[in-house]
């Protein structure tokens, strides 16, 4: 193999890793790239070939000019373009930079009425070919238009599970009411139904016999459904609503056993059967989704027995129902936003309030997803789509497809405001027919292998229109072309080419005129530091019987073998050695009150010393100058905020009194300052508490209460928000305290009154229903009754007295 005169080995078994590559060229960015100011990553770089040169930085060039650099002082070749001119190389400077070409560019369209839509343009341009320079960034500009009246085929997607019943009543006229509403916002739209359940396999379904032909047996609430299947598709896309009207009104409800179902399997299929469902490729895809129960995902299907993952093909036999349902395990995330975007089809969850999160979050995984609130009968369910569909032209997102490992790709959005946002691959607010471009930045981070190439493409989710990227690397210098095999200029041992020669196996030199073999042995002794190691260290060129170091803008590579340097130390922030030390072949050599590799750790611990005169405020350690903090929940530059450390509230409050009240400790105003610089102050009237990241502290002022909250801030700053006046109480009037005392008493004895009456009131009831209980059980007539006695009782009494001689016998006059 040929070497490069006087190097160790082939320059491309040397060339430096593509990390290293990159490192350099970051560092380049950072530091100033005028010759003769700052660091020079060019020279620096150490560059032994004109392909090497191009890797370290963009704006680095190589100088293939032959007599260029003396034998003794080595002046590199790669270096800016100014600085190899000034140097005297111009006319033999190679410096590619990369290029752009628009292979296809038709015009936006304006409108996608007509018979055919298959030459609507949504996006210019369509085809771009870059030529790249590894770290040498190009930008083509992109344009997007959503054009009016553009034909739509929606698919309706229906979960059939028993809880859906109600909602099945309320869509059988969905399609002619639906197609109504549409019409209005395209002239050319299509229809089409399919229904779900869940995968008909244990623990997923009832799959007992009993339950084969009707799993809601000994259902009291609904005794009669049909049998669970995965997915069925019902109707294909049609212009004609009145067929949609018709399946809905066939369609019955069936019973599964768990919660979820099985609706992400239909979605798959319907995204990728499109010979089936109908999907035209000049129309808007739009899928509708309409379930109130959360979904089975990925691995679920492992619970019955499915471990083979879904492998995202189309299942749907003879009679359009998915055959592979209880084979597959269900379709991750992942696979639906491919397949989805794949065949530009816009997602539409229309789920009821109580899973809107669940569902809220899936858009955030799938691209071109969104989610509305479904009432639970279905009434809004015209609304809810008009609404979603609304909402999808409103908006232009841009995705990449295929990008390259080692391609960057940077976007910049231009909106309807007319404000470009860096970052930024997306425009929302959008009206029908505006017009949203976005600036593309391409790099290449390193060179591929020779003669290769790379495509990948942009497209706007849910669109159909797409921009072709293809991409050629620019690594290769002109000169290398040129080169000329056992060339006078390298004594015929070797090829010249750009400037330098690669000298044939056996030979070395910077002119190839030293030979291999016993004065080779010595060459290498002289030029290697030890066996197995690179000549001159990889950082200078052995000219037979020495090394000649590189020249560096780092500083100076010395050695005999070019293996110390006093730039290559451990450096923090940027700067060698921490700008406290010294660095010595490759070793920092730090300054008193220093330590550690890169001499970055003081041992002076002055600035851990927080304002209470306690080391890091007594919250924890101090290393290297700086505080690490060991409390819980501490953290500042002197660990001094602790939103959860006991005493935090008085610490505050003394900035509270000081800062408003001017009074406390801390009352003096260049004291205050100091100590309450990072506070922020608010009054209010009424203080709110339900903050769980505020913590609530209060303080007696004068037989009152002050309450403030506090709180730390992103920014390192802290909140307090405080009560305008303290919380006072009034004493309560003697006049208030003794007629409470008097309703006290009088509502005491109302209260024992009634009590008495209701105990009596119970004696007397007991006694009396005793009384008629004894009565009852009387067996004696009322004549016979020994307590009776008649109310008249008659005496005869018999006496004899004379009255005027006459007698009288028992009775009288």
């Amino acid at each position: 193999m040929p070497r490069r005169g006087g190097l160790p080995a082939p320059a491309a078994a040397r060339r430096p890793p593509p990390l290293l590559l990159l490192l350099l060229r970051l560092l380049l960015l950072a530091a100033p790239l005028q010759p003769g100011r700052g660091l020079n990553l060019c020279t620096s770089g150490s560059a032994t070939s004109c392909e090497e040169c191009l890797l370290i930085h963009p704006k680095c060039a190589w100088c293939s000019k032959e007599e260029f650099s003396s034998t003794k002082s080595i002046t590199s070749r790669c270096d800016f373009l100014q600085n190899l001119i000034a140097n005297g190389c111009a006319g033999a400077i190679e410096n590619p930079s990369s290029s752009i070409s628009v292979v296809r560019n038709v015009p936006l369209s304006s409108k996608g009425s007509g018979q055919t839509h298959l030459d609507v343009t949504q996006i210019t341009p369509q085809k771009v070919a870059l030529n790249l320079r590894p770290g040498d960034q190009t930008s083509f500009r992109v344009q997007v238009r959503q054009v009016e009246d553009y034909p739509v085929d929606l698919y309706y997607l229906m979960d059939l599970s028993l809880s859906m019943n109600d909602d099945l009543d309320n869509i059988r006229n969905l399609g002619t009411k639906l197609a109504e509403e549409m019409r209005k916002l395209t002239s050319n739209f299509r229809l089409g139904f399919g229904s779900f359940v869940d995968k008909n396999i244990s623990p997923f379904s009832y799959t007992a016999p009993r339950y084969q032909n009707n799993p809601c047996i000994g259902y009291k609430l609904f005794p009669s459904c049909v049998p669970s299947f995965g997915f069925r598709h019902l109707l294909s896309l049609t212009d004609k609503v009145d067929r949609f009207n018709e399946e809905v009104q066939k369609q019955k409800v069936s019973r599964n056993r768990d919660a979820p179902e099985g609706g992400f399997d239909a979605i798959l299929q319907a995204a990728v059967c499109k010979e089936k469902i109908g999907w035209r490729k000049e129309a808007s895809h739009l899928l509708v989704f309409t379930t109130d129960d959360v979904p089975h995902i990925a691995l679920d299907g492992k619970l019955g027995g499915l471990v083979q993952p879904h492998d995202g093909q189309c299942h749907l036999n003879e009679a359009n129902e998915y055959s592979a349902s209880s084979q597959l395990d269900y379709p991750s995330l992942a696979l639906l936003g491919e397949k989805l975007a794949e065949n530009n089809i816009h997602l539409i969850f229309a789920v009821t309030k109580s899973h809107y999160v669940l569902y809220k979050n899936f858009t955030a995984l799938i691209p071109g997803t969104t989610v509305e609130i479904l009432h639970k009968d279905s009434k809004n369910i015209i609304e809810l789509i008009v609404k979603a569909y609304n909402s999808i032209r409103s908006k232009v997102e841009l995705t990449v497809w295929d990008s390259p490992e080692d391609i960057g790709l940077t976007f910049t959005a231009t909106c309807q405001d007319g404000l470009s946002y860096p970052g930024l691959r997306k425009c929302g607010d959008l009206k029908i027919g505006d017009t949203v471009s976005f600036e593309v930045a391409v790099e290449a981070r390193s060179c591929p292998a020779e003669d290769t190439s790379h495509a990948f493409t942009i497209k706007p989710a849910g669109f159909r229109d797409t921009l072709e990227v293809a991409v050629t690397y620019n690594c290769l210098c002109g000169c290398t072309s040129r080169a000329a095999p056992a060339s006078g200029k390298c004594s015929g041992n070797g090829t010249y080419a750009c400037g330098l020669c690669e000298c044939d196996a056996g030979y070395l030199g910077a002119r190839c005129e030293c030979e291999e073999g016993a004065s080779g042995d010595m060459h290498h002794a002289m030029c290697r530091e030890a066996e197995g190691k690179p000549l001159c260290s990889g950082r200078g060129e052995c000219s037979c019987n020495q090394c000649l170091c590189y020249e560096s803008e780092f500083g100076n590579i010395y050695g005999p073998f070019c293996e110390c340097d006093d730039f290559s130390c451990a450096r923090y922030k940027g700067v060698l050695c921490s700008g406290h030390g010294e660095c010595h072949c490759g070793e920092c050599k730090c300054h008193a009150g220093y330590i550690g590799d890169n001499c970055n750790c003081s041992t002076k611990t002055d600035g851990c010393v927080s304002s209470d005169g306690q080391m890091c405020s007594g919250r924890g350690t101090c290393v290297c100058g700086k505080c690490q903090c060991t409390e819980p929940g501490a953290f500042g530059e002197m660990c001094e905020k602790c939103p959860t450390c006991p005493g935090v509230c008085s610490t505050k409050r003394d900035c509270i009194e000081c800062k408003l009240f001017n009074s406390g400790r801390l009352a003096d105003n260049q004291t205050c300052q100091k100590h309450c610089k990072d506070e922020i102050i608010t009054t209010v009237d009424v203080l709110e508490t339900d903050d769980p990241n505020a913590i609530l502290c209060a303080y007696p002022v004068n037989n009152c209460v002050m309450k403030f909250t506090y709180s730390e801030l992103a920014s390192g700053k802290s909140n307090l928000t405080v009560l305008k006046e303290p919380a006072c109480s009034s004493a309560p009037s003697a006049v208030t305290i003794v007629l409470a005392v008097i309703g006290s008493v009088v509502l005491i004895g109302i209260i024992l009154l009634g009590l008495w009456k209701l105990l009596v009131t119970i004696h007397d009831r007991r006694e009396f229903d005793r009384f008629q209980s004894e009565r009852s059980r009387a067996r004696y007539e009322m004549a016979s009754n020994p307590l009776y006695r008649k109310p008249i009782s008659t005496h005869n009494v018999e006496f004899t007295f004379n009255k005027l001689n006459k007698s009288y016998n028992g009775t009288v006059d």
